[in-house]
């Protein structure tokens, strides 16, 4: 079962169980609509593999179905190295 994780692993924007903006990778790697299609050029930082639309869980299964609520935040340095 998805986790459906709470935000943006990039940028850290809550990302409720039913947002239509959050997107996942095949690891369930979340990230908002803009980082991704942005900042990470549509590709995984972690996994390098594609994103997703994240499913929308029923709002009734969420009761015996929780969200995780455990926050990932690591964002990533999309900078080029610096040579010197």
């Amino acid at each position: 079962m998805l986790e459906l994780r709470p935000n943006c692993e990039h940028c850290n924007k809550d990302l409720p169980p039913d947002s239509a903006d959050a997107v996942i990778c095949s690891f369930e790697c979340t990230f908002c609509r803009e980082c991704a299609d942005g900042v990470l050029n549509h590709k995984c930082p972690n996994c390098s593999g594609n994103f997703a639309p994240r499913p929308v869980r029923p709002a009734e299964l969420l009761e015996k179905y929780p969200a995780s609520i455990e926050r990932i935040w690591k964002p990533t340095n999309t900078e080029s190295p610096k040579e010197g």
